[in-house]
């Protein structure tokens, strides 16, 4: 597996855990890291949140020590801002400074921000100056196609990327419009492969060591961002890292594996959060975890139910037996 050079980071391979707001937190992120992710991309945090001194932002800037190379997202629209911020934050422990053009988001795209951004490329322009300047880690910027159909201009926002010093831009292949739905769109992710000099990673509909080596056949991107398909399947790193490099698939998880690591995510939750915080997050990422598997559906409203790590222990018993 290569190999990909950030600024001055080194990422011992391309396959990079996406930023996922309420996916990527510590827990998660140490599981993927384990599993053989390259880099680890926190959960996007609000500039502004950060300036006003949000309680909650601290929580979602947490990293441990065995997580590196971890890169931390930001998101706003003012530029001095965004710049102050940076400046402030630079001595957390954190490789990479990510910056959100992506968010799809109605309560974030309606206040100017994330994928709202596509559409005024003279403030993005003013932004990644800023946040460059301001920054001495390497920045990188996450965007999508476009805003719609009628504005794809990811080649003309990733050249102003480059331009302003930014060291990777990764490109989701749909537009703001699409949020997730249709098929993700390689061939913009290809143009702007072609258009700058700077790594290129490529982010949409990428679920399997199939899916990486077509994109990379067809788009030369440097790197590969994997966003929803890891919900539920931090074993997609080291599944795909193992066919690439043996060329063999390796086998699904058994039940009484995908069990152990619902228990164990849950344990790091509870550890970062408590366990009511801790169990109720746990609700979601337990129904992504057992999709597929035998009588999953029957335990599903159940799941949905748990309070304590023993609830969520009991629910999940039958599983074992069935598989």
């Amino acid at each position: 597996m290569k190999q990909l050079n950030i600024g001055n980071v080194t990422l011992e391979n391309n396959l990079i855990l996406a930023p996922m707001a309420g996916v990527s937190d510590l827990s998660f992120r140490l599981l993927c890291k384990e599993q053989g992710a390259g880099l680890v991309c926190m959960e996007m945090v609000s500039a502004k949140a950060i300036y006003y001194r949000n309680k909650n932002t601290e929580k979602l800037m947490e990293i441990s020590p065995v997580e590196h190379p971890v890169s931390l997202q930001l998101f706003g629209s003012d530029p001095d801002i965004i710049a102050l911020i940076a400046e402030q934050i630079q001595d957390r422990p954190f490789d990479i400074l990510d910056f959100n053009m992506g968010c799809p988001v109605p309560k974030v795209v309606n206040n100017g921000e994330g994928s709202a951004l596509m559409k005024d490329p003279k403030l993005v322009r003013e932004i990644l100056q800023k946040l460059v300047k301001a920054s001495r880690k390497p920045v990188t910027v996450k965007i999508r196609k476009g805003f719609d159909d009628e504005h794809v201009n990811a080649v003309e926002i990733a050249k102003i990327a480059e331009d302003c010093g930014v060291a990777a831009v990764a490109v989701h292949g749909r537009t703001r419009q699409q949020y997730y739905s249709g098929k993700a769109d390689w061939e913009i992710i290809r143009q702007v492969k072609e258009a700058v000099a700077i790594p290129v990673i490529g982010n949409g509909d990428l679920g399997s060591a199939e899916d990486v080596i077509k994109m990379e056949e067809e788009t030369g991107c440097d790197g590969f961002m994997i966003g929803r398909a890891v919900r539920g399947n931090p074993w997609i790193f080291a599944q795909i890292l193992h066919k690439l490099e043996t060329g063999e698939d390796l086998p699904k998880p058994p039940a009484e594996e995908v069990i152990a690591m619902i228990l164990r995510h849950a344990d790091l939750l509870i550890a970062n959060k408590g366990e009511y915080i801790g169990v109720r997050e746990m609700r979601k990422h337990a129904a992504w975890y057992t999709a597929g598997l035998r009588n999953a559906s029957r335990i599903r409203g159940k799941i949905n139910e748990v309070q304590t790590k023993d609830d969520l222990e009991k629910v999940l018993m039958p599983l074992v037996a069935v598989d």
